[in-house]
């Protein structure tokens, strides 16, 4: 039965609500002004948005001339994931770094930095902490975002910096509700299914989103995956059991739950992003983000119009959207307020940081200090005085990390000790032979000089450690950078996990290498 509906006007203010779209540049299309006029109340930006921190801010500012509310949300995390530094690397350690210091006035500076740089250009919605327990080795898409595999390490860790980031008028989005951190499989391709109990989930997954509420984390992301204890029929993002039973009802959680990227192929190819969209929101989610693949008015009106439609055909409650777009238009309010706090000569008030007009330089603050503390060095070697061999086993990038973004030390490295060389390798194969080849292309390279072998997630990529494997055998004097998980034994002269690819930890190797700071 079709039940009485606002009006058009109504409804379609409340459609444009909830969503989250991107757009491609770096100045706002007229569409995207248009339509803010119209109701939209948030924007998402990608590294392809932003080019400097002036330009950002001039963006920001342009957005907000046509609405003073917006929400301008960033998938900033640090470490492997960011935009704001897409171009050079971060100037913050990620997660696993801090977890590996597990220091909690550091995660929470760290996060107060970030989030501080992120307000002066205007940004105020923050994607990211990611709140996932690595529990499986083998995660494709989590590794080093997450703060570990320990759960009660996770959840301080991610209370500390949901606290950090929000006292710098940030809003943070706690995720991926309720843990992608036991997944083999990465959401962006396909749907993840995890088989574990309900114990399971109790005991290691929920914890920390338990400590982001506690803390109080302004929104909170869904996951893309299947989790069968819960919900055996719909993913997470679709899933009244989880997003209103669990999230709200019994975490009480009463913030706006956003969701993953509904391109994300879990989505996408399974129940297309207009039904996703609609399924989503009735079952409790309130802010729709969609932009990192499809970024155009025409994606944006295709979701506003199939949200229209449903509350029309009486399939979504148009009760229901209209909480999910008041709860949108309440984050967007405390940003208001916040800001409007962190005005000169306002008194500090809840979510701002003092201080807020100073600026720290790239790579002199807390996120060289933080990516410092988290190198784990194993083995001994005089320090280098001499240009190296820099050897780069570079794995396919997963889609949240992206490939734009430079990582290593040889950039490093080339600072300290001009003339330093570098090459890159890679392989799909895991036949002894093939690896054998590609130590046998490095060595030939690398000549007499020493051979530092960086590496990212080696206990994931046979050919990776393989070939390894056989630089070491020939080169035993090979230094061995690993800036993913460490997840097998130390090997090399020297062995150096960063806990990350950002590039501080690029520079704190780096340091270690040859024994010297600048």
């Amino acid at each position: 039965m079709t039940t009485l509906v606002s009006s058009t006007d109504t409804l379609t203010r409340d459609a444009l609500a909830v969503l989250q779209p991107g757009f491609l540049g770096t100045t706002a299309p007229d569409w995207l002004l248009r339509r803010l006029g119209e109701g939209l109340s948030s924007v998402g930006l990608f590294g392809r948005n932003i080019t400097s921190p002036e330009q950002l801010a001039a963006l920001t500012e342009r957005l907000r001339a046509e609405r003073d509310d917006v929400l301008v949300a960033i998938d900033e995390e640090g470490g492997d994931v960011t935009r704001l530094e897409v171009g050079h690397g971060s100037s913050f350690p990620g997660n696993y770094a801090l977890g590996a210091v597990d220091d909690v006035d550091l995660t929470r500076a760290v996060a107060r930095e970030l989030g501080r740089r992120l307000a002066e250009c205007g940004v105020n919605l923050n994607w990211a902490p990611s709140a996932d327990v690595n529990s499986n080795q083998d995660n494709p898409v989590i590794g080093v975002r997450s703060f570990g595999a320990d759960t009660a390490l996770v959840a301080r860790h991610t209370a500390a910096y949901v606290e950090g980031l929000q006292s710098a008028g940030v809003a943070a989005c706690t995720k991926h509700f309720p843990g992608h951190g036991d997944t083999s499989m990465d959401s962006h391709h396909a749907m993840p299914r995890i088989d574990v109990d309900l114990d399971t989930v109790n005991a290691r997954d929920l914890l920390p989103f338990r400590a982001a509420i506690a803390a109080g984390s302004k929104s909170v992301m869904s996951a893309h995956i299947l989790l069968p204890a819960l919900d055996p029929e719909r993913p997470a993002t679709l899933s009244p059991r989880i997003l209103t039973g669990l999230l709200r009802e019994e975490l009480g959680f009463q913030g706006p739950i956003v969701t993953d990227g509904m391109e994300m192929r879990a989505i996408a190819s399974t129940y297309g992003i207009e039904r996703g969209s609609v399924l989503a929101i009735a079952a409790g989610a309130d802010a729709i983000c969609v932009g990192g693949g499809l970024a155009d008015e025409e994606t944006v009106l295709r979701l506003r119009d199939a949200l229209v439609a449903a509350v029309r055909n009486g399939e979504l409650p148009e009760e229901r959207l209209a909480d999910a777009a008041a709860r949108v238009r309440g984050l967007a309010d405390w940003t208001l307020r916040v800001r409007g706090a962190s005005e000169p000569g306002a008194d500090s008030q809840e979510g701002t940081a003092p201080g807020t007009a100073s600026t720290l330089a790239p790579d002199t603050g807390i996120g060289l200090v933080a990516a410092r503390r988290a190198v784990r060095v194993t083995g001994s070697a005089e320090p280098l005085t001499e240009a190296p061999y820099v050897a780069a086993f570079t794995p396919v990038a997963n889609i949240a990390v992206g490939d734009e973004t430079p990582w290593g030390v040889a950039a490093e490295l080339g600072r300290l000790l001009p003339g330093t060389e570098t090459g890159s390798y890679s392989g799909a194969g895991t036949a002894g032979a093939e690896a054998a080849a590609l130590a046998g292309e490095l060595l030939a390279a690398a000549g007499d000089r020493t051979i530092v072998a960086v590496v990212r997630d080696a206990h994931r990529h046979r050919w990776m450690s393989d070939a390894l494997d056989a630089v070491l055998a020939a080169r035993p004097d090979t230094v061995v950078v690993e800036m993913g998980v460490n997840g097998a034994e130390p090997r090399g002269a020297l062995h150096i996990a960063t806990h990350g690819a950002a590039r501080v930890c690029g520079r704190a190797a780096a340091e270690v290498i040859t024994g010297r700071r600048e």
